[in-house]
């Protein structure tokens, strides 16, 4: 069931909702920015971001529905896939997105305690870093806030689980990042 559950959540993080929401306007958003929420915000709005926001979030919870139906005892394969199909979509010459949004969908069904009290501290320390250190240390706030949170959310997993989702999915995004 491996490899059925890893080619499924595969091509579903494939259809990068960012890409088929620029391309149904007759546009490719890799050309200026990213297709994930952040920079389908930048090109297309609020409205649209959301859209794709909601539509890359769900299809990880779609993801990490159908490995815990299929793959209980590895559940991390349906991680991996959605994540990695998102990063490098083969429907889209494997340009694709950060990972964030398929990987929040997946740990949702998987570790919701650990996505839960890791999004909880981050939705705290996102105000406090822009209002006291961005300036001196110029990095946007959601990089600098993920490091800051990724040791809360691994112990938390080790706690309430989740680890291996949470580490197959942020070692996607994490050589996706390098590829960046």
């Amino acid at each position: 069931m491996v490899l059925p559950v890893l080619v499924l959540s595969y091509l579903l993080g494939s259809l990068v909702a960012g890409v088929l929401y620029s391309r149904a306007r007759g546009e490719d958003i890799r050309e200026r920015d990213l297709p994930g929420g952040s920079g389908t915000f930048r090109q297309y709005g609020p409205r649209a971001a959301l859209l794709v926001g909601v539509l890359d979030v769900l299809k990880g919870v779609a993801a990490g529905l159908l490995a815990r139906a299929l793959l209980p005892e590895a559940t991390w394969v349906g991680t991996l896939g959605v994540v990695l199909g998102h990063c490098y979509p083969v429907f889209f010459r494997l340009r694709g997105g950060g990972g964030i949004a398929p990987l929040l969908g997946a740990l949702a069904v998987m570790a919701p305690l650990t996505l839960g009290g890791t999004l909880l501290a981050a939705l705290v320390l996102i105000p406090l870093y822009r209002a006291t250190l961005q300036s001196r240390v110029e990095l946007n706030a959601v990089p600098a806030v993920t490091a800051l949170v990724l040791p809360l959310g691994l112990w938390l997993s080790t706690r309430t689980g989740g680890l291996a989702d949470l580490l197959a999915g942020g070692g996607v995004m994490a050589l996706r990042a390098a590829h960046l």
